[in-house]
């Protein structure tokens, strides 16, 4: 089956919410920090990377390992579309395709749109290759202990 075609440099003309289903999927760089656990302090509403990723989270991948069906294994698995990318890219990284373009910025360099390759995203080292730790392996309340400096 071949691959959907996707409009050149679509993510620069199209708005996000005119976007085919196979465009805005293209907009994931496959990063995979959208996917860590995070921390929102309700004092002062402060958000917090952790290490500790998603169970479904492939570490060395960066992808979902089970993206089609990830609703029944993380029932609160946040569903990004164009309706609720709003609400919460204050915590999507600061490197993420949807927050960058629904902030009005542009794409960086290493985005496999632009470089044509996948693997920029780690080459850069703006991915969570290689330094996560799987949830089923940390209590929740030990969370704090695995805060990265890196903030949404």
């Amino acid at each position: 089956m071949q691959p959907p075609r996707l409009r050149p440099r679509f993510w620069e003309t199209v708005p996000l919410t005119k976007m085919t289903t196979p465009e805005w999927e293209a907009l994931c760089d496959g990063c995979g920090k959208c996917c860590l656990n995070k921390i929102e302090f309700e004092d002062t509403g402060e958000v917090a990377f952790t290490r500790v990723a998603c169970r479904l989270l492939d570490g060395e991948s960066c992808r979902c390992s089970n993206y089609e069906n990830r609703r029944q294994f993380v029932p609160d698995c946040v569903q990004l579309s164009p309706a609720t990318l709003p609400k919460i890219a204050y915590w999507m990284p600061r490197t993420c395709a949807y927050r960058l373009l629904h902030e009005g910025k542009p794409l960086h360099d290493w985005h496999p749109l632009i470089s044509g390759d996948p693997e920029t995203v780690h080459a850069a080292g703006v991915s969570a290759r290689g330094w996560t730790v799987p949830e089923f392996e940390v209590a929740e309340e030990d969370w704090e202990d695995y805060i990265i400096e890196e903030t949404p």
